[in-house]
């Protein structure tokens, strides 16, 4: 069950990289709007989500913590290399489709069973993302030893860990310590 939540999460992280990109077009669902509670950042000409690191780049990053040898990281960098190549096609495959859903929502008479065809295909390009995103993750994570698989799990729980850790809020009536208070603020 772990293992499908990790899975999962990773499928989320890298379907997101790939979809941040995409514009949003005003007559269709944005595939950027933002996750409850995260704030967004300027990039360039708009708004785009925090990008946080896959789990293929997280081997790769702490490829010595996790002991992996030449070969291994030549696979692994192999496969995020050909899953970015595929999800760039997926994603342009995407802005395609919802621009034209655009073209057919903004007909003074929109064609629904158009439109209804258009959303499902849509759909069908965002799930078929994510499951190549799961596929990758899997294959990386087949590259691994069962201890590096260990170790990996244990990697990807403390960076979850430090990502939702916040400072303790004040009981009603209290007023935080001055340390908590720069902590909380990101001012030193």
């Amino acid at each position: 069950m772990r293992t499908l939540v990790l899975a999962l999460g990773s499928l989320l992280t890298v379907a997101s990289l790939a979809a941040a990109s995409a514009p949003a077009d005003p007559a269709s669902p944005s595939i950027e709007a933002p996750r409850p509670g995260a704030a967004p950042h300027r990039h360039g000409m708009g708004w785009r989500r925090p990008r946080f690191a896959g789990p293929l780049t997280l081997m790769l990053r702490r490829q010595a913590d996790l002991g992996l040898g030449p070969e291994q990281v030549q696979r692994l960098e192999q496969l995020r290399l050909d899953f970015r190549r595929e999800a760039v096609r997926r994603v342009a495959d995407l802005r395609v489709a919802q621009l034209e859903l655009g073209e057919l929502t903004r007909a003074d008479q929109a064609d629904l069973a158009a439109v209804e065809a258009k959303l499902r295909d849509i759909e069908r390009l965002r799930t078929d993302l994510r499951l190549a995103a799961i596929r990758t993750v899997e294959a990386g994570k087949a590259e691994l030893t069962p201890d590096q698989r260990t170790k990996l799990r244990t990697l990807l729980e403390e960076g979850r860990f430090r990502r939702r850790q916040r400072p303790a809020a004040p009981t009603s009536g209290e007023t935080p310590p001055r340390a908590a208070v720069t902590t909380a603020t990101g001012a030193a």
